[in-house]
């Protein structure tokens, strides 16, 4: 019977503990570092965070909409501004900064210098993720404007051929186990594709035959990560949030291929 008591107390107390850590919603793009992130904290005697990874469009539009977040960490600085305007967060932290690279399946010969012939070429199929609902979308039509002004009315064509192939709530998701970058390109959905260069880092681990290649300066584009703590004072979600902002963590970071503010 003491053992039985003992065993009911130390699970009921594991439950209250999970129960006690943040709701963290984050962007797609940090899954892979905020894991790490997340296990450093308990680590250091915080409760485990509990995370909902996704588009930063589609996670702001959940959370508007009732779900409960402690924290919201976003792809851009626009999505968690919105809580702070409704009165509902004090401000944003920019904690992190990404850029965009180009994917690009084995076979091609593709570089900065010819990054955007590639891009326009009728031969390739160019990707990218979909705007409003995942930041990395609307970072590309800034990177199709900047072409533009290289070349007038190229930015416009970009943007028609390119697929909208992941980022929105109903696109199309890959086999359990696959990163999303790594199986469109693979899978011949795309021969090039637009997103953040850690999230390239990390198709690349599963597919080592994907090439990275960054965009040329006068089509960089670079990507402010913001946070914002939805729960009060004092609370866990403001712990980790701290948590976030601390030396520690901007090492982790770092070595995940962000860039610091």
């Amino acid at each position: 019977m003491r053992t039985l008591i003992v065993a009911t107390c130390t699970a009921l107390l594991a439950g209250a503990a999970q129960a006690d850590g943040a709701s963290v919603h984050a962007a797609g793009s940090l899954k892979a570092v905020f894991t790490q992130l997340g296990k450093l904290y308990a680590e250091q005697g915080g409760a485990a965070p509990r995370f909902e990874f996704g588009p930063s469009g589609v996670l702001r539009e959940k959370i508007a909409a009732g779900a409960t977040a402690d924290v919201f960490a976003s792809a851009n600085m626009t999505h968690p501004q919105t809580f702070v305007d409704a009165g509902k967060a004090a401000k944003v932290e920019r904690f992190a900064r990404n850029e965009l690279c180009l994917l690009v399946r084995p076979g091609l010969t593709v570089t900065p210098a010819n990054a955007l012939d590639a891009m326009v070429s009728r031969d390739l199929k160019l990707g990218a993720s979909t705007p409003k609902a995942d930041p990395a979308g609307d970072y590309a039509v800034q990177m199709f404007q900047r072409a533009d002004a290289l070349r007038p009315g190229i930015g416009r064509a970009l943007a028609a051929r390119g697929r909208q192939l992941t980022g929105a709530a109903n696109s199309a998701k890959p086999p359990e186990g696959r990163n999303v970058y790594a199986w469109v390109v693979e899978s011949g959905q795309a021969d090039l594709f637009v997103t953040y260069c850690t999230n390239s880092r990390l198709a690349r681990r599963e597919v080592p035959a994907l090439q990275e290649v960054a965009l040329p300066s006068d089509l960089a584009v670079g990507a402010d990560y913001g946070l914002v703590v939805l729960s009060a004072p004092g609370s866990e979600g403001e712990r980790f949030a701290q948590f976030l902002l601390s030396e520690p963590a901007r090492k982790v970071l770092a070595a995940d291929g962000f860039a610091l503010p």
